[in-house]
């Protein structure tokens, strides 16, 4: 694979952002604008109201209505942060132009058009990255601290619940049932979930799913559970819902000597929402102490069970820190194209699962190496 081309590391990178709904009003506009060597340039959307809001927050910005327009500026990187249906056109005509790319999750409705795109940036020799920020959860970055340091012995089962109570739908592409708009929970949380679960334990060897609508006037899912196994014998079950009335822990990983067990959402999203900015006049990410995980043996943690352990800071700005690094340096992205690939292989083949009821074995054909140490193939 070719190395994208530095850039002179003298002024700072201009930024376009393509999208100013929820991906792009509350997580991308801000970060860029937050990050040292960053300059958010232009914000495209049709919405008056949110043209806006973007020069509202960001008095300097400029705003187009199309992404035709975004394309005479002159720019250093495009954000996709727009539909899902748009973000293999979209992405593909910016590479196409040599422009460097990233592009919120899920990067494709399939794995090959993930593929597609990587390949067209390789020849390109230009940049492309997927927005994956949970990675940098405040809970996860504590469990990948916990399990390098061996605190919980052998991981044989991991649980991870991304659950809200919402019953009554709220309307828009992301619970259409129309295939292109690539809607449900499956791509959108158990894009969170799955990848989460892959960078920690390796490639996932099989898959078995169920996926309902539960709600009513619901067309694609909003409840669905995902349980795979690792070709390192580790096991994953992965929640995802609007419907649960009674939310369960975030993360319950159980180890051969302990188990974690953690409640709650990282504090991030809401901070971001309310329009909270990582400029380091607040701290980031900072969690109190009593909404600490516990690890422990024997006894729930809802009982006294276990000993807290202090939550990492969450550190969603290291992203767009790692993406401008590497387009100063040449370096490589923060989350590869190759690796949203390999995610989306979960998601066809836990669609798949659910659609025939039967688990779906995966292929297995490259060595990965994550935090837990080699697995064999991806």
């Amino acid at each position: 694979m070719s190395t994208p081309a530095p850039t002179a590391p003298s002024s700072p990178l201009r930024v376009g952002v393509i999208g100013y709904g929820l991906a792009g009003s509350v997580f991308h506009a801000p970060l860029v604008a937050a990050t040292d060597g960053l300059v958010l340039d232009t914000v495209v959307t049709s919405d008056p109201a949110r043209q806006a809001q973007a020069r509202a927050e960001f008095p300097d910005v400029h705003t187009a209505a199309t992404a035709d327009e975004l394309w005479q500026r002159d720019l250093d990187l495009v954000v996709i942060a727009s539909p899902n249906k748009t973000h293999v056109p979209l992405a593909t005509t910016a590479l196409e132009a040599g422009l460097p790319v990233v592009v919120d999750k899920p990067l494709a409705a399939t794995a090959a058009e993930a593929r597609a795109l990587a390949a067209l940036a390789d020849r390109r020799g230009t940049f492309l990255s997927v927005f994956q920020n949970r990675r940098w959860d405040n809970d996860f970055l504590t469990l990948r601290r916990l399990i390098a340091d061996d605190e919980l012995g052998e991981i044989q089962r991991f649980e991870s619940r991304f659950e809200r109570w919402r019953p009554q739908l709220k309307g828009g592409w992301r619970e259409s049932g129309a295939p292109e708009e690539i809607g449900g929970l499956l791509y959108d949380l158990g894009s969170h979930v799955v990848d989460q679960a892959l960078v920690l334990f390796g490639p996932a060897v099989r898959v078995y799913a169920e996926t309902d609508a539960r709600r009513p006037g619901a067309e694609t899912d909003d409840d669905t559970f995902i349980a795979l196994t690792h070709a390192n014998g580790v096991r994953s079950h992965l929640y995802v819902s609007a419907t649960t009335a009674q939310l369960g822990p975030r993360f319950r990983v159980l180890g051969s000597r302990a188990g974690y067990v953690k409640y709650g959402l990282d504090p991030q999203e809401g901070a971001l929402r309310e329009g909270l900015r990582p400029d380091g006049r607040l701290p980031w990410g900072e969690e109190p102490p009593h909404l600490w995980g516990r690890v422990g043996s024997g006894e729930s943690p809802l009982t006294g069970g276990g000993a807290p352990v202090p939550t990492e800071l969450g550190d969603y700005p290291a992203y767009y820190a790692a993406v401008e690094a590497a387009l100063r340096t040449g370096g490589p992205a923060p989350v590869t194209a190759q690796e949203a690939a390999h995610c989306l292989d979960v998601l066809e083949a836990a669609r798949m699962s659910s659609q025939e009821g039967v688990a779906v074995e995966l292929p297995v054909t490259t060595t990965v190496t994550t935090e837990h140490g080699e697995h064999g193939a991806a």
